[in-house]
């Protein structure tokens, strides 16, 4: 966590020096992303809100969102974070929409990426949306799971300019 925190503060500095917020979609990350933004203060000013979506039921509850509204993407995919990064966005009225999904480990998911895959992605004013791909190599549960908030942070630090 305390890898985290730098890189948290900074992008709350940015989001409260431009008056915006920003809403959380996690799940291999387990809540560190949200963890890391919440442990600087006045997050409150910017800080929107998240969920760990982890579970089918999550998804369905928290996003409101059906395996129809899927078509044809899965999670751990770039294109589902873009969904969830907007639709997040969307429900917690923030101006941005920021989502992590992913393989933390000690073994892959149950679609076939090693454990190590993440997909993280942003959607934000004017209709920015920007997602990447990371693989670490590595099937340390604890280690991917920092290393993928650390990713997802530094691609809002980045959407932010």
């Amino acid at each position: 966590m305390q890898t985290l925190l730098p890189l948290a503060a900074e992008v709350g500095d940015i989001l409260k020096a431009r008056r915006e917020t920003v809403a959380i979609s996690e799940s291999s990350a387990g809540g560190l992303i949200s963890a890391a933004l919440l442990a600087a203060p006045g997050a409150s000013r910017y800080y929107r809100g998240g969920g760990v979506i982890y579970t089918p039921q999550a998804f369905r509850g928290l996003l409101g969102l059906t395996r129809e509204d899927l078509g044809d993407k899965r999670s751990s995919t770039e294109p589902y974070a873009r969904m969830l990064a907007g639709r997040i966005r969307e429900l917690l009225e923030a101006d941005w929409g920021l989502c992590e999904t992913g393989a933390s480990g000690p073994t892959g998911n149950m679609y076939g990426d090693d454990a190590g895959h993440t997909c993280v992605a942003l959607a934000g004013p004017g209709g920015v949306i920007v997602s990447r791909t990371l693989e670490t190599g590595i099937s340390d549960r604890e280690a991917n799971m920092r290393l993928f908030a650390a990713e997802a942070l530094d691609l809002l630090k980045g959407g932010l300019g």
